[in-house]
């Protein structure tokens, strides 16, 4: 197992046809620790599209031999990265901190996620995978069976650098699929950390591969690659609408999980105490860096007041530092580019007229912090037609918006382009099956936070949020499998 101090060293390798391997650019790229700007976490690969054109030829390769194993054979090797993984959480876990800046406690607790993630799925290897159908035919047998898609790529982000991998890869290899791993640069370490425990796991040379670098010139590559069978992937909305159009002019299966601009409804009735932890911990946990993060907190005017006075208060108690300091709530961006991009946010919302209650500075060089900070800001007085009511800021940035009536409420909640999670507090049945009804989004919670979702239950949005698919819990074979009808006479 790799230490922290020699992974601040290291060069970590792409990861082809079972071996770590340079890429044959000779280029490398630098993470950096967003908490200390200028401490190295690790060097990565910078690939071209010839790295992973022998990735994706590793894959297709390996994919025939796997998909012919047995789902419990295929499950135990998930089994035993499980238990590799949960061995290794706290080496994952501050990899994880020092690339992306979440704490630590958050850090861990997202690998820990990982390796319940891959136990669930190893479990799928032992599921049905098909119906019998009765035939018109009393001498015929009719029945549906589950084949897999073949390779598999899969793009993921910085922000659950563990979590969002295994959710993709796990069902993708327990189903038969090979994969091709491209991560996010920022968390190039973490992901080479993750692929090492299904490489110590023993799984077959070529079955997984792992190819760091560039997103915007790997991305399309890999959606483009004749060898490459579907992809999945999560970011932004821009990037996964140009991956979508090349899957659809090559006809391959794609999946698409994007922004979110996520509302938290507090009704009149509502436990404003419960309400006011609710939002904090959606909108401002990880520096607001979710696609389900609380963003537009919609209140009745009623409760507006007394709502808005304890949430003050509390944020104000929110500390700002080091991931890896023990009393850090909330540590930095990911990088100075986001960093800035929320500062953007927070000057356009006070030149369109909304009020800053709170916060919104940037905090670098301010206590002995060296790094990408900025304190969690809010915001009141935000319309529906504002910047800040509209488009996604990925920072700690909460907008009150104060209504009159529960139709109204709901009327804000769902005027947006984006539809992944909603959260609303209440005690009233009535308010709560309204909710349920009508809200449009992939995900409603009552009475609890916007952000997060059990592993084994479906996950994805609608509207713009999504390509209207879902991923984890039994919903994922629906993406990761197709359908062999079966006529037996």
């Amino acid at each position: 197992m790799t230490t922290t101090t020699e992974a601040k060293t290291k060069t970590y390798l792409n990861y082809v046809n079972g071996e770590w391997v340079t890429s044959e650019t000779g280029k490398t790229g630098v993470s950096k620790n967003p908490a200390k700007k200028d401490e190295v976490v690790g060097v990565y690969q910078l690939s071209s599209s010839n790295d992973l054109d022998k990735a994706a030829t590793s894959a297709r390769q390996a994919q025939n031999a796997w998909k012919k194993l047995t789902g419990n054979v295929r499950g135990d090797y998930l089994l035993k990265a499980a238990s590799i993984m949960e061995e290794r959480a706290d080496d994952i876990g501050e990899a994880m901190t020092l690339e992306m800046g979440k704490t630590f406690p958050e850090a861990k607790g997202e690998t820990m996620r990982g390796v319940a993630i891959l136990r669930y799925f190893a479990g799928e290897g032992m599921r049905s995978v098909g119906d019998v159908i009765p035939s018109t035919d009393s001498d015929a047998l009719m029945f549906t069976t589950r084949v897999p898609l073949g390779v598999v790529g899969v793009i993921t982000p910085w922000n659950f650098p563990v979590a969002i991998p295994m959710w993709k890869m796990a069902p993708a290899l327990i189903y038969g699929n090979a994969v091709v791993f491209k991560p996010a640069s920022e968390t190039a370490v973490t992901s080479a950390k993750i692929v090492e425990c299904l490489h110590d796991a023993g799984i077959p040379a070529g079955v997984v591969n792992l190819v760091t670098g560039s997103g915007s010139l790997i991305g399309p590559e890999m959606a483009n690659h004749k060898k490459v069978d579907a992809i999945t992937f999560t970011g932004s909305n821009t990037v996964g609408k140009q991956l979508a159009k090349i899957a659809v002019e090559r006809g391959i299966k794609y999946q698409l999980e994007m922004g979110g601009k996520n509302p938290v409804i507090v009704a009149n009735d509502a436990d404003l105490d419960l309400a006011v932890e609710a939002t904090i911990s959606g909108g401002l946990k990880s520096s607001g860096q979710k696609c389900t993060a609380t963003s537009r907190v919609i209140v009745q005017k009623d409760v507006y007041e007394a709502f808005k006075e304890k949430l003050l208060t509390e944020v104000a108690k929110i500390t700002v530092g080091n991931g890896m300091d023990k009393g850090t709530w909330m540590g930095p961006s990911v990088t100075e580019g986001q960093l800035n991009t929320v500062l953007s946010y927070i000057e356009k919302g006070k030149k369109e007229g909304a009020t800053l209650l709170y916060g919104g500075n940037k905090l670098d060089g301010k206590g002995g912090l060296n790094g990408y900070y900025v304190e969690p800001a809010v915001f009141e007085g935000v319309t529906p037609d504002m910047v800040l009511a509209r488009e996604e800021i990925f920072g700690p940035v909460l907008a009150l918006m104060k209504v009159n009536t529960m139709e109204e409420a709901l009327e804000t909640a769902n005027d947006s382009e984006y539809g992944l999670s909603a959260s609303i507090f209440t005690t009233k049945i009535a308010n709560m099956l309204s909710f349920i009804n009508e809200m449009d989004a992939g995900l409603v919670r009552i009475n609890a936070e916007s952000a997060g979702v059990e592993l084994q239950a479906p996950f994805g949005g609608m509207k713009q949020s999504s390509s209207h698919t879902r991923e984890q819990g039994q919903a994922a074979k629906e993406f990761y499998t197709s359908i062999k009808t079966v006529f037996v006479k």
